[in-house]
């Protein structure tokens, strides 16, 4: 089973991803974490030119290049085998995070996120859990981490603003996979509704 996490920037995506990876290792399941961009070798050096620089450092065009690039990667390396060998693979952010971020809100270029999808990827997950949070809220949390990868949240909170609506959109076109989580609860909470939920498809 693939299963992805998405969000806004600071939503919590990452630490409940690795608390459901903790819970259904717990279990005895095979159960790889990984995250976007990056989660192979090639594609982390991608990241580096992704999320660290000059919030104009790059076009939105050639951000979808770029991302699209790392995914390759990252799915010929790590998630496909994994897959292969029947292990459930969890990953922070995947394609609907280019969806939102390049094909939504930098500019009217989601035909082209999709066909660029469509032709190098050919993979949706199987579940889909969307981190919903309020985005100033969020985008205080990802600032205050001083991670060094502040790119994106360095263009601002009408930017972090656009980003949830996109996400809530993405949510309701794609019901079949995707599951809208209140993430403005405490974080044990918000990990044991996941939890049931990944459970209940498993």
């Amino acid at each position: 089973m693939f299963i992805t996490f998405e969000g806004i920037d600071g939503s919590g995506k990452s630490t409940q991803a690795r608390m459901l990876w903790e819970r259904l290792a717990a279990d005895g399941r095979d159960v790889v974490l990984t995250r976007e961009p990056g989660g192979a070798p090639g594609a982390e050096d991608i990241r580096k030119l992704l999320v660290e620089g000059d919030p104009g450092r790059w076009s939105a065009e050639t951000e979808i290049l770029l991302f699209t690039a790392a995914r390759r990667d990252h799915l010929e390396r790590t998630i496909r085998p994994a897959l292969d060998r029947g292990a459930v693979v969890i990953s922070d952010r995947f394609a609907d995070s280019t969806r939102v971020y390049q094909g939504a809100t930098r500019g009217d270029l989601r035909d082209t996120v999709d066909a660029l999808h469509d032709l190098m990827i050919r993979v949706e997950p199987d579940i889909t859990l969307i981190l919903d949070t309020d985005p100033d809220a969020a985008l205080a949390r990802g600032l205050a981490r001083k991670s060094g990868e502040d790119r994106f949240e360095d263009m601002g909170a009408r930017f972090q603003h656009t980003l949830r609506k996109g996400f809530c959109a993405l949510a309701q076109d794609h019901a079949e996979r995707c599951i809208l989580i209140d993430g403005d609860r405490p974080v044990q909470s918000v990990a044991a509704d996941i939890a049931r939920r990944v459970e209940a498809k498993l």
